[in-house]
């Protein structure tokens, strides 16, 4: 059975109203859910190569010496982290002086709002002052963990994991130098839209509409909106339309046509045109190569 809609928009219950209002961070990390695949703490003498895999997710941080990486040129000195959402590709990070790092691999659910990770930063370095007050709070909790052999422990990792993550995202959008929807989140006014948009999907909304939620003028709010994100009000929503359906297409039992009635599109070919558009391939085939990566698990 595919998942109800509304239970892919519905905000999470942690707090009060006006806090959850632009709360699209958590809105959004709620329904991407990642999961810790462990810690390791690695020893590198001075010209020594971390390894990390290609095509997974990592966040390690610096604990003694410095790192560099290769593409592009990059200092990481004691105190720091870096945050790989989307794989390492090309780059790699070399010991320019005897160091010590704690490394964090994760994973991202490969079904759920796969367009939403790929947008993240492909890396985001949060230099020490900037954690100063949580970084070595949660590096500690994850070395006591690591070595802790009670039960559970497998999964305190992989929670404490998840809180660094969106720690770090956090402290990023806090740059304001992002873009998609995590720009959005480094003006309140425009956060506000963006949540109405995730929450409400289906709603008709119109710029005078989402302007007001915003508190600003029609103008203003197109021109900063579009500036922040990269993409109008309204073709936004659609593409947060589509991202849902990439989501239902992964589902068992998935149909082309009731999905493109549910995100809003009166004929599945209409919607089939604006899918192929954003994603680069038909819906029929995002849910045939679901079906063959269920089958191959």
């Amino acid at each position: 059975m595919i998942e109800r809609l509304e239970n892919l928009t519905d905000p999470p219950e942690d707090g009060t109203r006006a806090a959850t209002s632009v709360d699209l961070l958590s809105h959004v990390l709620a329904q991407i859910r990642l999961t810790g695949d462990g810690v390791s703490s690695e020893t590198l003498p001075e010209g020594g190569r971390l390894n990390l895999d290609t095509d997974a997710a990592y966040a390690f941080v610096v604990t003694q010496g410095a790192l560099h990486g290769t593409a592009p040129d990059e200092a990481v000195e004691a105190g720091d982290l870096v945050l790989i959402p989307n794989g390492i590709g090309a780059t790699s990070f070399v010991a320019s002086q005897p160091a010590q790092i704690v490394v964090c691999r994760f994973r991202f659910d490969p079904y759920t709002l796969r367009s939403m990770i790929a947008a993240l930063p492909r890396r985001i370095h949060i230099r020490r002052d900037e954690g100063a007050g949580w970084l070595d709070g949660i590096v500690h909790f994850l070395m006591i963990e690591t070595t802790d052999t009670q039960p559970g422990a497998a999964l305190m990792i992989s929670r404490i994991i998840d809180v660094l993550v969106i720690r770090t995202l956090r402290t990023w959008v806090q740059r304001g130098q992002s873009s998609g929807w995590l720009g959005g989140l480094s003006d309140v006014r425009i956060a506000r839209a963006l949540k109405a948009i995730h929450q409400e999907p289906m709603q008709p909304w119109s710029v005078e509409a989402l302007a007001d939620l915003a508190g600003m003028s029609r103008s203003s709010f197109a021109g900063r909106f579009t500036q922040l994100v990269g993409l109008s009000p309204l073709r936004y929503q659609n593409a947060w339309r589509l991202t849902i359906a990439q989501d239902l297409l992964s589902r068992r039992g998935a149909r082309v046509g009731e999905i493109a009635h549910r995100v809003g599109y009166e004929s599945e070919a209409a919607f089939s045109r604006a899918y192929k558009a954003l994603f680069g391939h038909s819906p029929r085939d995002e849910a045939a190569q679901s079906l063959r990566t269920e089958a191959n698990d």
